[in-house]
């Protein structure tokens, strides 16, 4: 059932991109900076995440469930 809708899905982008006639646009110069923002401000948002969920992803390559991760770090804190 899955391959089929991927299957389906795909044969649609296929035909839509196929079909694509010449744009005619015009990239000006201030849209490599867009998407240079673009980029550093996803890199920015992943780094935040990461920091703020720190001790779960740690905790899941040590193996210890969240409370032995906040107990330990209460510890350290002390």
């Amino acid at each position: 059932m899955k391959h089929a809708a991927l299957f389906v899905l795909m044969n649609v982008v296929f035909i839509m991109l196929a079909g694509a006639g010449p744009a005619w646009a015009y990239l000006d110069p201030g849209t490599g900076s867009m998407v240079l923002q673009l980029l550093l401000g996803g890199i920015a948002g992943a780094v935040v995440i990461l920091k703020l969920y720190w001790r779960r992803f740690v905790g899941l390559f040590r193996g210890k469930t969240e409370a032995e991760a906040e107990s330990s770090t209460s510890d350290h804190q002390k």
